[in-house]
């Protein structure tokens, strides 16, 4: 049996989990923190989108518990947004009152100012 690195000869390696893995993999420090800093952003969308999921829907056999989603919904688009998912903001009331979507919507305008046009027809 050969000796290796990581175990003494004569005994069984250690099975390695997957952070272990991981570690082993990765060199460097900052990357193995974003790969399991991203991992922890996944399970908390999950989770979040389980538990709203779970509020809307009902399961025959089981009684459903109303609770308050708001919480749930923040912690939801909070994480959404370290992705770069915005959600879509309510359309508010515009300048004069009215439920405009302009004034939600991004617009340009352009204005062309030239000097009068003259038409002149051919005398033949």
């Amino acid at each position: 049996m050969s000796c290796t690195k990581d175990h003494k000869e004569g005994e069984e390696p250690k099975k390695k989990g997957p952070l272990g893995k991981l570690k082993e993999s990765i060199d460097d420090k900052e990357d193995q923190l974003a790969i399991v800093s991203n991992f922890v952003r996944l399970g908390v969308l999950i989770w979040s989108g389980f538990i709203l999921t779970l509020n809307y829907i009902t399961i025959p056999g089981w009684e459903q518990s109303k609770i308050d989603p708001t919480f749930i919904a923040s912690v939801f688009t909070g994480t959404l947004s370290t992705y770069g998912v915005e959600a879509a903001k309510k359309r508010g009331k515009g300048k004069d009152g009215d439920n405009s979507s302009s004034s939600s919507i991004p617009t340009q305008t352009i204005r062309i100012e030239q000097a009068p046009i003259r038409i002149v027809t051919d005398g033949k």
